[in-house]
């Protein structure tokens, strides 16, 4: 992976989460350390953008006790990335979510990710 500006693909898939979650800074900054402005994430059919990214920190904030990220697969070739992972979260409600994601990344030239295709399914905990 190229460039300096992001932390690492793995960062990508484990801290970016914990830090929109339950971070202390501006979910934007958040969001453009990660993600180039013209981002295009397509999840499950529903397309994303950067302020729709933001925008999804404020529900996880409010709802998110914890978070669990295992990641079982990745593989990154240049400017591409794929990875298999699974999130558990549990809300302050007391409700565990296991969500399976199938994930595959695009790369700007400073590492930054610019486009996401992935697909997740809910499975029980």
């Amino acid at each position: 992976m190229r460039g300096g500006l992001m932390p690492g693909f793995d960062a990508f898939l484990t801290r970016l989460p914990y830090e929109l979650a339950f971070g202390q800074e501006d979910p934007a900054a958040i969001v453009d350390r990660y993600y180039t402005p013209d981002l295009e994430y397509h999840n499950d059919g529903i397309v994303l953008d950067r302020q729709r990214l933001i925008d999804h920190a404020g529900p996880a904030r409010k709802n998110a006790r914890e978070l669990e990220i295992q990641v079982h697969d990745t593989l990154i070739d240049d400017d591409r990335a794929a990875a298999r992972y699974t999130m558990t979260v549990l809300t302050r409600k007391g409700t565990t979510l296991r969500i399976e994601v199938q994930l595959f990344a695009r790369f700007a030239s400073d590492g930054r990710v610019r486009r996401v295709d992935s697909i997740t399914r809910t499975v029980q905990p």
